[in-house]
């Protein structure tokens, strides 16, 4: 059975549907780019998905021994939560609260998972320091050892380089890559197309139209062709 399959999942609020009808699957080992243009419901699917909030209607079932509690997730950064006054160490131990159950406290596999992650993600070195004083790459691989504190199997990815630079950006890429190469399931929210169609095995277009299939599949579709070419009009 799939990591993830969902089904006539249908999306809204405030009394209004941007989602439905939708259809997909996530295996072990899948790329997931959601697509779409902005207000189409990425963001709700994904809380959705998360259970941080109810489908108008559907089903989410969990397979392949997934556990609520072991889904990584990276969210949009907010300016609030970039001037957090807490240090590297203590922010990507947080990640491991999911899987503490009635515990009050952090176990020495807990302990040692956070420092794995943070040797993982290149920030050891950093482990004392503030995280407000960090560059926004930093941040965002101190969120990325936060998250992977949380799983083994599935990593959810809101907008992983929103506000990055080019670099930054490409390393971070380079990153999320590897952890798929290492396993690891990713399903990502991307305004970027063109990294879209590079990296991941699978897209999901919401909006006005929706698609799931491969990558290839996406590029050949009129849904594909129509967003790539906005897309490329427009700059991206």
């Amino acid at each position: 059975m799939a990591l993830l399959t969902v089904r006539n999942l249908s999306l809204g609020y405030d009394s209004r549907l941007i989602i439905e009808g939708l259809n997909f699957y996530v295996n072990a080992g899948d790329y997931l780019c959601i697509v779409g243009e902005n207000g189409s419901g990425k963001t709700t699917l994904m809380k959705t998905l998360l259970h941080l909030q109810e489908p108008v209607s559907g089903k989410i079932l969990i397979g392949d021994g997934l556990k609520k509690n072991e889904i990584g997730y990276l969210p949009q950064q907010t300016d609030i939560q970039k001037d957090f006054p807490a240090s590297v160490k203590e922010i990507v131990l947080s990640g491991c609260q999911g899987r503490c159950g009635f515990r009050p406290f952090y176990c020495r596999e807990d302990k040692q998972n956070a420092r794995n992650n943070m040797e993982r993600m290149g920030i050891t070195e950093i482990a004392g320091r503030c995280y407000r004083e960090l560059s926004g790459g930093q941040q965002q691989r101190v969120l990325l050892a936060r998250a992977l504190c949380a799983t083994k199997k599935i990593l959810l990815l809101d907008e992983p380089v929103s506000g990055l630079d080019p670099k930054v950006t490409a390393e971070m890429y380079r990153l999320i890559k590897d952890l798929n190469h290492e396993g690891i399931t990713i399903i990502m929210i991307s305004h970027d197309i063109g990294a879209a169609v590079r990296y991941a095995s699978h897209i999901l277009h919401v909006g006005t139209d929706l698609f799931y299939g491969t990558r290839d599949e996406y590029v050949k579709s009129n849904v594909g062709k129509c967003f790539l070419m906005q897309r490329k009009g427009g700059g991206e």
